[in-house]
């Protein structure tokens, strides 16, 4: 089964919860017919903006986004993953009951249906797609994008300056992807651990306090010294 991508444009956003001028651009599948998926530039080029060597950065994308680092589902279609509970808190900050949406958009409150919508991405996609339909910002805010995972209530933390410019750059490519990681990094600033190869340092503040039991410091030390020794042959 096909289903239709995530369109942002005047007539699917909520007007009662996000103002239509925020939203700087569609978004839409045939702006994007191929995913542009990282290259050597993109990760020297993330590098530099974070003062670290190449090793490090792509060491840091191999754990925090998987040895596949895939960034989309299709074209224009970057990984998503709603989060209901999420949802439902952003929901509630916009003064927003959801009740009485559990008939109408049944999707939204159900598991993803893998087997309805062909695949668990495509599932995810449209119970966003329902859930915009109910409430753009809680939408956003409730769903994690892209090869990282980033919190769409984190866009600012990531340099854009809206939501739809989030959304726009998420769908763009994965090296549009890796430049909001960057700045979330620097922002946030993380980039300081990361040169001073201070892995636990770096896996605390963004993989949270259970990054230890995770084992995510000795991972990226391990991921590092695999690439930092591959650059040198």
């Amino acid at each position: 089964m096909t289903v239709a991508p995530v369109v942002i444009t005047a007539d699917t956003v909520a007007t009662d919860s996000i103002l239509i001028e925020e939203i700087t651009a569609p978004v839409a599948a045939e702006n994007h017919d191929v995913i542009h998926r990282l290259t050597e530039d993109d990760f020297k080029q993330a590098a530099e903006e974070l003062g670290v060597d190449v090793p490090t950065i792509k060491a840091v994308i191999n754990i925090e986004a998987g040895a596949g680092h895939q960034g989309f589902h299709a074209p224009g279609q970057p990984i998503v993953n709603f989060d209901l509970t999420m949802f439902r808190r952003a929901a509630a900050r916009q003064g927003i009951n959801l009740n009485k949406y559990k008939k109408s958009n049944r999707v939204v409150f159900n598991r993803p249906d893998s087997r309805k919508y062909g695949s668990y991405q495509a599932a995810q996609h449209e119970r966003l797609k329902s859930a915009m339909s109910i409430d753009s910002i809680a939408a956003i805010d409730g769903t994690f994008w892209g090869m990282f995972q980033i919190g769409g209530f984190n866009w600012k933390k990531c340099g854009a300056a809206s939501r739809g410019e989030f959304i726009e750059r998420m769908c763009k490519s994965e090296h549009e992807q890796l430049e909001l990681f960057v700045n979330f990094i620097k922002i946030n600033g993380m980039d300081k651990y990361l040169r001073k190869k201070d892995w636990a340092g770096f896996a605390r503040r963004y993989n949270g306090p259970s990054y230890a039991r995770r084992g995510y410091h000795t991972r990226l030390a391990k991921a590092y010294k695999k690439y930092k020794n591959q650059s040198t042959q």
